[in-house]
């Protein structure tokens, strides 16, 4: 009997049936293959996907980038969830960015389009934020659950790019991903139809989480958020600005600066400011990010005291070079192992006040360590190397 025990005890804790979750909310990452950055108690996100779109019985919203998917990759097993689900009676409303269309791949979009009881809309988000896009990536399932990360509607999210997002459970979170969602594809219809496109003076009306919420839903931009909503931007500040230890950060791109070099200091100054309190600051960036403006951003931060910054690059994978992956893409914080952020944004000029982004805010000390230790992981690792203020850096290889 000793034996079996341990046998069964040996397989319930297989790492196939882990999973991280705290009241609300799963734990989702994509680890590169053929890296060592394996995390054996997070699911990965092309098996949560496929469980939750399983589980849909009415409806599904996805609001997304661009897709693209590859025959025998992790997504096609998406793909084949929403064909079962459509098939079932369900309705798929999916939304991309216009902008995002030579990203995008026609093959996966036509496949889309011919899912039963599939509506494919493409929205031209700059036509109502200047130089703003649809950059956030999330979907909802019959209003009972949502999905917010970094991880695109791509296959490479779901293989070959650090990645890291969040399954939603909590029902009130929930309901304003999908009143973003409802927002968004009404007006990307008014607009594909010529419509006039109503001011959303008349709809917004931002609001600062009360004192005692543990989680919460963010987004931007300011001026195109449905009434209720708090704006990602001024929240972000906020929270930085509560910091007493340390502030553990994770992102594809960083920089002080909008994309024509005009200034943008919002995030800077406030992690300036932390630092200059006692903070500790440990900021991780792609090495995508060596490319200017951005390089001169981390080069001069990385100058303050208490500030450490660092770059990752992931080695190519052994099939060769594929274009726009094998990079570290994750948006996370951390703060004082109390505070967790997951989401969709990089943090420089444009993301977090003209593009469409969702972030998650939540006070759980579980949860923020785990976001620590996964931020620990690839900090200490091989993959990541101290930025060098004197050095000239080469532009970053993407693939292209």
């Amino acid at each position: 009997m000793a034996h079996w025990t341990s046998v069964l005890w040996l397989f319930l804790s297989l790492p196939a049936f882990a999973r991280f979750e705290v009241p609300g909310f799963e734990l989702v990452y994509t680890a590169p293959v053929e890296t060592k950055l394996d995390a054996p108690d997070l699911r990965n996100p092309a098996d949560v996907w496929v469980e939750m779109i399983a589980s849909a019985k009415k409806n599904l919203m996805f609001g997304q980038t661009y897709a693209v998917n590859r025959a025998g990759e992790p997504l096609e097993r998406v793909m084949e969830a929403m064909d079962k689900a459509g098939e079932r009676g369900v309705k798929t409303r999916f939304m991309v960015e216009k902008k995002m269309l030579r990203a995008s791949d026609p093959a996966t979009l036509e496949r889309l389009k011919k899912i039963k009881g599939l509506e494919l809309r493409v929205f031209e988000f700059g036509k109502l934020s200047t130089d703003g896009i649809v950059h956030a990536k999330y979907f909802v399932v019959d209003g009972n659950e949502a999905y917010v990360g970094s991880q695109n509607f791509d296959w490479r999210s779901l293989k070959h790019i650090h990645e890291t997002g969040l399954r939603v459970l909590d029902k009130k979170i929930v309901g304003q991903v999908a009143a973003i969602f409802e927002e968004d594809w009404k007006d990307a219809g008014l607009l594909a139809n010529k419509k006039p496109v109503p001011s959303y003076k008349e709809r917004q009306g931002l609001v600062q989480p009360t004192l005692n919420e543990r989680a919460y839903l963010v987004a931007s931009p300011a001026t195109m958020l449905p009434k209720g909503m708090i704006y990602s931007q001024d929240e972000l500040v906020h929270l930085i600005g509560q910091a007493k230890q340390e502030v553990r950060i994770q992102v594809l791109d960083y920089s002080a600066a909008y994309r024509d070099n005009s200034y943008y200091g919002v995030i800077d100054v406030a992690l300036r400011a932390a630092a200059a309190r006692g903070v500790k600051v440990k900021l991780m960036v792609s090495h995508w990010n060596q490319e200017k403006p951005g390089i001169e951003s981390l080069k001069s931060l990385s100058l303050m005291p208490n500030v450490e910054i660092r770059i990752v690059t992931i080695p190519r994978a052994k099939e060769g070079k594929i274009p726009y992956a094998r990079v570290n893409h994750s948006k996370i914080m951390a703060i004082d192992d109390k505070i967790a952020w997951i989401g969709t944004s990089n943090w420089k000029g444009g993301y977090l006040d003209r593009l469409r982004n969702l972030e998650l805010v939540v006070k759980d000390e579980k949860l923020a360590r785990r976001i620590a230790q996964l931020h620990e992981q690839l900090w200490s690792s091989e993959y990541s190397a101290k930025i060098d203020p004197s050095r000239n850096y080469p532009m970053p290889d993407k693939g292209d």
